[in-house]
This record gives C-alpha cells, structure tokens and sequence, in this order.
C-alpha cells in the first residue's frame, strides 16, 4: 500500500508539472501572437479572435490566461519593460561615478539607446517596437497609461541625470533632448527596411553595433553642443 501511494503521488506531481508547463507555453504563444497582431494593427485594431487563431488556441484560453484584450496588451509591457527599466537603471548609476561631464552625457544616453537597439538585434522583431511607435502616437494611450506606468519613473530619472550632467541647461532644453532621444531609438528599432533602402545597404540596423555607435555620436553631439537661442527681448 505505501509503494502504491508514493507511485500515485509520484504520478501526480508529474501531471502537476506537466501541466504547468504547457500553460507557461500556452501563454508564451499567445504573448508571441499578440505582439505580432499589435504591432501590426494597433490596440483597436487587433482582436482576441485574431490573436486566438495566430497562436492556435481557443479564444476562451486568451481570457482565461490574461482576462481582457487590455490584460494581454498591458501583459506584453509587462514582460518587455522591466528588463528595459533594469538595464537603464544600472547604465546611469554607471554614469553617475563618472567625473567628466562629455564622457558622463555619452553614458547617459547609451543608457537610454542601447537597451533597446540590443532588444531588437537579439530578438530580430521589431514588433515591440511597433507597439512602442503605436502607442506613445495614439491619442487615446493616456486611458491606458501603460507608458505613464511603465516608463514615465524611468524617464524622470533619464531627464534628472542630464540635468546633473549639464547644469546650465534649461529643464526645456533637457525635457527636449530626452523626448529627441526617445524619438529616435523607437523610429530606429521600427524601421522596417527603409534606412536600409535609402543608404544602399550601408546604414543596417540589424547591426546593433553600429547602429548603436551612430545613433549614440549623433544624439551626444546633440545634448552638448546643440544650444536653442536665446529670445530677443522685445522694447
């Protein structure tokens, strides 16, 4: 009897863990064709039945695994952002200890550029990114707040270590030169062929390296020496 009851209870835990990892499978395939639904159709455009048929599960497993439409988007954010967030955190408190103001911008912005150009060089989908375009450009992003939440902490500490970095510059200039940033690494990591295109091959995105190396020069050069003129005072 006791050999047969460990037998059952060995058995059981089998199942147990069999089944938790096809569910943990079950919701990576739906999280891989959400982001690709998304991407491609915005968050009104897409529908959980789309989604449903593209990861080849039954509508009802969606809801079942995230509830709502608006539970596997913010799902999607919830898996992309904080790797994204860590990555920056830890690239400022670098930049922090540096004592030259040139060489502790340049770390600054690669905080902020590289995380997310490494993302889609690794991952070789630019559907986040997609995501990313689609939704700081809708205007009805704000009743979501999934960038207020996800990344707004982030991008005030951005914005409070160029301050530090460049201390004669006003909160304009540098709530300008963040958005600038920002601006070019989300048009960068969507750019479906188009740099490509028009450079005749030269300018790839695909190559993190050196798409890092230009897009970190350009946007250093831009925080230090790019100077909005002063207002002439009207008599």
């Amino acid at each position: 009897m006791s050999r047969t009851r460990k037998i059952a209870q060995g058995e059981k835990v089998v199942v147990v863990e069999a089944t938790q990892r096809n569910s943990a499978l079950t919701r990576a395939r739906i999280l891989t064709a959400a982001e690709a639904e998304f991407a491609d159709h915005g968050f009104d455009g897409a529908t959980v039945r789309q989604i449903a048929l593209r990861a080849e599960v039954p509508v009802a497993l969606v809801n079942y695994h995230f509830g709502s439409k608006e539970g596997l988007y913010r799902a999607i954010f919830e898996m992309r952002a904080p790797m994204i967030v860590d990555q920056r955190i830890a690239g400022l408190r670098l930049a922090e200890m540096e004592p030259d103001a040139e060489r502790k911008v340049e770390m600054i912005v690669k905080a902020v550029l590289v995380p997310n150009l490494h993302m889609r060089s690794t991952e070789k989908n630019s559907s986040y990114a997609r995501i990313l375009a689609r939704e700081v450009s809708d205007p009805k992003s704000h009743n979501r707040k999934v960038i207020a939440e996800f990344f707004d902490p982030i991008a005030y500490k951005v914005m409070e270590a160029l301050q530090a970095a460049l201390p004669d510059r006003s909160v304009e200039e540098i709530n300008w030169g963040y958005q600038a940033m920002l601006g070019m690494m989300v048009y960068t990591m969507a750019d479906t062929g188009r740099i490509s295109r028009l450079s005749g091959g030269r300018c790839d995105p695909e190559d993190e390296m050196a798409t890092a190396t230009h897009l970190v020069a350009l946007m250093k050069a831009a925080l230090l020496y790019g100077r909005v003129p002063a207002t002439p005072k009207q008599d």
